[in-house]
């Protein structure tokens, strides 16, 4: 702290006002060169050679994959019936409730019995009447073809004899006929599921009166839960280079995931294939099936669908993220021999999930940079720090 007040001493007049100040800025000037000085001798001091950036590199190798190709389609069950009454009459009992899964011959509903059951008795007398005619015709025409050996009877009457016969013994299979049918219009009013799978509601309820056959109304819609079918439009090139190996019996496999899934959470088969193609879209109907033992899959769900378009074969595979774009270009960066990065242009194939397939452009043992991408560049030298595929996935997840 310099006083710029008046200086005095014992032999010596006091200064002036101006000179002092003359002599305090020429010491605050020298303070601030010295300064000055020193902080740019350290700065010349830590001036050297940038540090080295360590970045993240995965080792390129090959891994077998299969190429897919994506649909979207709907679910749809591998059978389904309307349930419709085969006879009339009243509904007197529902056995079912909405939603309700049920086996294959389990009562569903019934209907008033008793007509039918009369039916069939009296079809029952019938036939023991014509049981009892048919007895007595045949016991008839064997005496008279004893009579007819000793010539005791007349071709007339043994003839007539055989006819009665004949006629009786018809006459009872019509009895019998009537019988069997009558039995089966009562076992109609025990309405079973033909098939086992899940009900949807009951469309007629107790104490309504039905009529019978197909124009009938319904009853109940029953779906098949499992298998289960994804039916979805191929295109013309996906047909001619894949799955037209259906006809050397070779299984596609397929793909499937719902609206709320991110991946494809399902694994089955192509099941079908139409005999025709579409020319209006340029597409062929297909059917892929699939298990569904929980029941989570029901008919008409959307589906993504993602057919095996290929036979195994081994690729190189890079995270997606990996890759660049410069213009029309895709590139990586690659961590040289000497350690320096080097632009690399590739060309790419089929994406494998966050995967991407290069189909030219990278060797395999090569360092690619997954992460620090943005603060280096070609020709500087970095720390390549190698970490597995997986691990470089999550990053870039993230």
């Amino acid at each position: 702290r310099i006083n710029l007040g008046v200086m005095m001493s014992a032999n010596s007049k006091p200064r002036t006002r101006p000179a002092l100040y003359s002599a305090g800025i020429l010491i605050i000037f020298g303070v601030v060169a010295f300064g000055v000085v020193d902080n740019s001798e350290k700065a010349v001091a830590q001036d050297g050679p940038p540090p080295v950036q360590e970045v993240d590199v995965v080792v390129v190798k090959k891994e077998t994959v299969t190429d897919w190709q994506t649909y979207s389609g709907r679910l749809a069950a591998v059978e389904k019936v309307e349930v419709r009454p085969l006879v009339a009459g009243t509904i007197t009992d529902v056995n079912i409730h909405d939603g309700q899964l049920v086996k294959k011959g389990d009562t569903l509903f019934v209907i008033d019995p008793r007509p039918y059951q009369a039916q069939v008795e009296r079809a029952k007398g019938q036939v023991a009447a014509a049981q009892a005619r048919a007895a007595y015709t045949k016991s008839d025409w064997e005496r008279a073809q004893r009579l007819i050996a000793e010539n005791a009877i007349a071709k007339r009457d043994y003839d007539e004899k055989n006819n009665a016969a004949l006629e009786a013994s018809a006459n009872l299979k019509t009895a019998e006929a009537a019988l069997d049918a009558a039995k089966i219009d009562l076992g109609h009013t025990q309405i079973t599921a033909p098939i086992s799978g899940r009900v949807s509601r009951a469309e007629i309820t107790l104490g309504n009166i039905v009529n019978a056959g197909a124009g009938a109304a319904p009853l109940t819609l029953l779906v098949s839960v499992s298998p289960i079918y994804a039916e979805f439009n191929a295109d013309e090139q996906t047909y001619l280079k894949y799955i037209n190996r259906l006809g050397n019996k070779a299984t596609v496999p397929v793909d499937l995931g719902l609206a709320d899934e991110t991946g494809y959470s399902r694994r089955g088969v192509i099941q079908s294939v139409d005999n025709e193609l579409d020319t209006t879209s340029g597409t062929i109907r297909m059917r892929a099936r699939f298990d569904n033992a929980d029941g989570t899959m029901v008919p008409g769900l959307y589906a993504r669908v993602k057919v095996g378009g290929s036979e195994p074969y081994a690729a190189l595979l890079i995270d997606d993220a990996a890759i660049g774009t410069d213009q029309d270009k895709r590139f990586v960066l690659v961590v040289g021999k000497d350690d320096h990065i080097v632009y690399r242009p590739v060309a790419l194939g089929n994406l494998q999930g966050n995967y991407r397939i290069i189909t030219s452009g990278l060797e395999e043992g090569e360092r690619v940079v997954v992460g620090g991408i943005q603060r280096v560049r070609p020709g500087e030298q970095v720390l390549g720090k190698i970490i597995p595929q997986n691990d470089a996935q999550a990053r870039n997840a993230h």
